[in-house]
């Protein structure tokens, strides 16, 4: 009840559109994409919400350059907000034959699924619309025609894409709610730079920061740079165990 509480936000109970970018670092940081994917993945099973994939871009070895994907369910958003911002690990690289240790990252957009906004009007002129073969497992459909589509946002330089639909038609629909969630969540982040302007200080939460470093070596911790909340059991966090900073975050943003 007490968390519920903390769900008062605008959006908070919409679900989710999330979006992982791999950092500089080739296969290693294309590697920890896809862990946090997975970790997501976990998360979500684990907490009775559904997950669906938009979009991906394999890496060229290993791993993912980039995913997008939809998770569905109570308070998803209000939730899952906590998470975005740069993903940070340590680890004794399996990609280097001289087992160094090796740093990556990875950033998180997280974006409420909204359906219209009557503030955010997009213009068919200020938008190029791009067609492209999917990339996806295959079937009857998918991979056999142009239904995939990218939708590039001219005056923001805002690109989004959707793959996963069956029809060219579907995963346009999709594709222009993940714009309207971009352009959404640009104007709120302005409105809180402005804010912050106002009080006069700057706040420890802050958009598109690093958050959270995952250290699998010389020792095992989770810590969130934010809140200061900390897990040893690194494994137990890669497999969706998550729930407990999101928590902290929520009682602390207050």
């Amino acid at each position: 009840m007490h968390l519920s509480a903390l769900l008062r936000g605008k959006y908070d109970k919409l679900n989710a559109l999330m979006t992982l970018h791999a950092g500089a670092g080739g296969t290693e940081a294309c590697d920890w994409t896809e862990m946090l994917y997975r970790m997501y993945i976990c998360y979500a099973e684990k907490n009775g919400l559904t997950i669906t994939e938009l979009d991906r871009l394999d890496g060229d070895g290993a791993g993912l350059k980039s995913v997008s994907f939809k998770i569905e369910g109570e308070n998803a958003y209000g939730y899952l907000k906590a998470e975005k911002g740069v993903h940070r690990l340590v680890r004794i690289s399996p990609f280097d034959a001289n087992k160094r240790r090796h740093t990556s990252f990875a950033s998180l957009e997280v974006m409420p699924e909204i359906e219209d906004d009557e503030d955010i009007k997009v213009n068919p002129d200020e938008i190029r619309v791009d067609t492209y073969r999917s990339s996806g497992a295959g079937g009857q459909h998918v991979n056999k025609t142009d239904s995939a589509i990218r939708i590039t946002h001219i005056p923001t330089g805002i690109v989004v894409a959707c793959q996963n639909e069956r029809s060219q038609t579907q995963n346009r629909e999709m594709a222009m709610k993940m714009l309207i969630s971009k352009l959404i969540e640009r104007r709120e982040a302005g409105r809180l730079e402005r804010d912050q302007d106002i009080k006069g200080e700057i706040k420890k939460i802050e958009w598109g920061s690093q958050i959270r470093s995952y250290v699998f070596c010389p020792y095992t911790l989770v810590k969130d740079h934010r809140t200061g909340f900390e897990i040893t059991d690194v494994n137990s966090v890669m497999n969706g165990n998550i729930q407990g900073f999101i928590n902290d975050y929520l009682k602390k943003s207050v």
